[in-house]
């Protein structure tokens, strides 16, 4: 079969990130700031649960309801598109700087950015940015700025921007910013003017000391806040990443709690990696009792997805050790009073020869390290599917993509993996499983086609570049982008077959996400609305 190769020409100037060692970080800060930024919108990448109350086509989260599964029931999707000469591209507006994940619900984008495409004279330099835009047309509607977390820089990492991925739920979007908080904003901004309680938006928008600023039509309406280093107590470190969870009236989301500086010591080893909110309060319901701070070797960037079993919804964790939780959901109305604790019902250690104390002595071993979880796991067919394994900077290499068993209790490590799979190289991708097929891309630039029910591999294939991207699945393609710039194309079979491979010039760490006919394709510095232009309006067509 032919295989189609579209080679973008229209390159930024902007420099491309690349992994640097935490030694050299300070030094070339000021020349690329956008280094070791790890887009666990990939990894983790990014987004779930289609809510009940959200129309079918949208995609108001990462993957399917629940599950965390990047598997998309569009048709009619292009397998190429070339953006020099406009072929296939709807619309593409420049980002700044992205690592986060698109989600597309009520006829708007959200998707996380940096400051460097200002969009408001009154908001320059570094900021958390999370743009809301236009479905159709890519139009700015409103827009969230954050300012940057001050002194250490790896509590907010330059230029990083809003990594997390939103989650929308009818006219509340839930958001995780740069400065670790977990906020409520109203779908529709300000423009309907200020809903409250929440009514300091103009303090927020602002550094500490500073005048607050006016706030306008084009700025987020906060309706609540919670500080998860001041009101939950986690130490964040280098870029807060989260998916909230949505779960009747509880949001679930991973802490981001982390190394310090020294990446030798957890600051806040009692702080919870998984939390439980009241959507409507902000108010922390409940938190883990796993006391997983002092084994997390580097941060708690992977969110958590939900499963049924036998009419029991479990809520599925992966924690900064390198283990898998299953907990028991929370049902009913959040009660008053001190948080609660979740009740475990099973845990999974998915490298159990790995060390599990004082696993900081092991940093920048190559050989020897704990493993960790950057990416979500994911549940299908009474299975979860996890990879994991030694830090992108700082472990082993060894990575390997797990299948393990849900219907057990207590320490499952023993008894619960129904499959094991080498990965090449480290991994932070979120597998995407589909027709009796688990994908997912390593850092050893390999994408690999996995028997679902075996573990064994179909088909592999070498890439151009990194994976820190998930792939996507849909209309009988899967989607994967990578670090060098390129966007894969594969049928989505036990055959292997290579349909596209576009040239986009620039970094890919977001997961390409499909909604009502529309491929979005987010880069490091712009974002794709892919799709069959010739049902555009004049006000549909691509611009700047």
């Amino acid at each position: 079969m032919t295989t189609t190769v579209v080679r973008n020409n229209l390159r930024t100037s902007r420099p491309h990130p690349l992994p640097l060692s935490r030694k050299r970080a300070r030094g070339v800060l000021k020349q690329n700031p956008a280094n070791l930024v790890l887009s666990l919108t990939a990894g983790a990448a990014v987004l779930l649960v289609a809510t009940a109350s959200a129309p079918a086509a949208d995609q108001p989260q990462w993957g399917e309801r629940y599950s965390r599964n990047m598997v998309s029931a569009e048709t009619g999707l292009p397998e190429s598109f070339d953006p020099a000469a406009g072929r296939n591209v709807k619309w593409s507006i420049p980002l700044g700087g992205s690592y986060s994940t698109p989600v597309i619900a009520g006829g708007r984008v959200l998707i996380g950015c940096n400051n460097d495409e200002p969009r408001d004279p009154r908001h320059q330099g570094d900021r958390g940015v999370l743009v809301c835009l236009e479905e159709k047309t890519g139009r700015l509607c409103w827009q969230l700025v954050v300012p940057k977390l001050q002194g250490d820089i790896f509590l907010d990492w330059p230029r990083a921007g809003i990594c997390s991925p939103a989650t929308v739920e009818g006219d509340r979007v839930y958001i995780v910013s740069n400065r670790a908080e977990l906020m409520c904003l109203d779908m529709k901004g300000l423009s309907d003017g200020n809903d409250g309680p929440y009514r300091d938006e103009g303090r927020h928008m602002g550094l500490p000391g500073e005048t607050p600023m006016e706030p306008g039509q084009l700025d987020a309406d906060i309706l609540w806040v919670l500080d998860l280093w001041a009101d939950v107590g986690i130490h964040p470190h280098d870029s807060a990443h989260s998916s909230v969870l949505v779960h009747g009236d509880s949001l679930y989301l991973n802490t981001g709690n982390g190394v310090d500086n020294t990446h030798q010591r957890i600051r806040a080893p009692e702080a919870p990696s998984l939390i439980v909110v009241d959507k409507q309060t902000g108010r922390l319901v409940a938190r883990d009792g796993e006391r997983i701070g002092p084994r997390i070797f580097h941060s708690t960037w992977s969110s958590p997805a939900l499963g049924e079993l036998s009419g029991r919804p479990l809520v599925f964790f992966c924690g900064g050790d390198g283990v898998v939780y299953a907990f028991q959901a929370l049902t009913g109305a959040a009660a008053s009073g001190p948080a609660e604790t979740l009740r475990r019902v099973w845990r999974f250690d998915c490298d159990p020869a790995g060390p599990k104390e004082d696993v900081h002595r092991y940093l920048r071993n190559r050989r020897e390290s704990p493993s960790n979880i950057k990416s979500m796991p994911v549940f299908a067919g009474g299975r979860l599917y996890v990879t994991v394994g030694g830090d992108i900077w700082w472990g082993k290499e060894e990575a390997w993509l797990k299948c393990i068993d849900t219907t057990g209790t207590g320490d499952i490590t023993d008894r619960g993996q129904a499959w094991s799979y080498p990965l090449k190289k480290h991994c932070c991708s979120t597998p995407a499983v589909h027709g009796g097929l688990v994908f997912v891309g390593d850092c050893g630039r390999a994408f690999h086609a996995v028997d679902a029910q075996t573990g064994r591999a179909c088909w592999t294939h070498d890439l151009d570049g990194d994976v820190w991207s998930s792939a996507l699945v849909a209309d009988g393609k899967v989607y994967v982008g990578t670090r060098r710039g390129s966007l894969w194309v594969f049928a989505a079979g036990r055959e292997k077959r290579l349909l596209a491979t576009i040239d986009l010039g620039d970094p890919i760490h977001g997961t390409p996400v499909a909604a009502n006919g529309v491929l979005y394709v987010p880069t490091l510095s712009r974002l794709y609305a892919v799709g069959d232009r010739e049902s555009s309006s004049a006000k549909e067509q691509p611009h700047e």
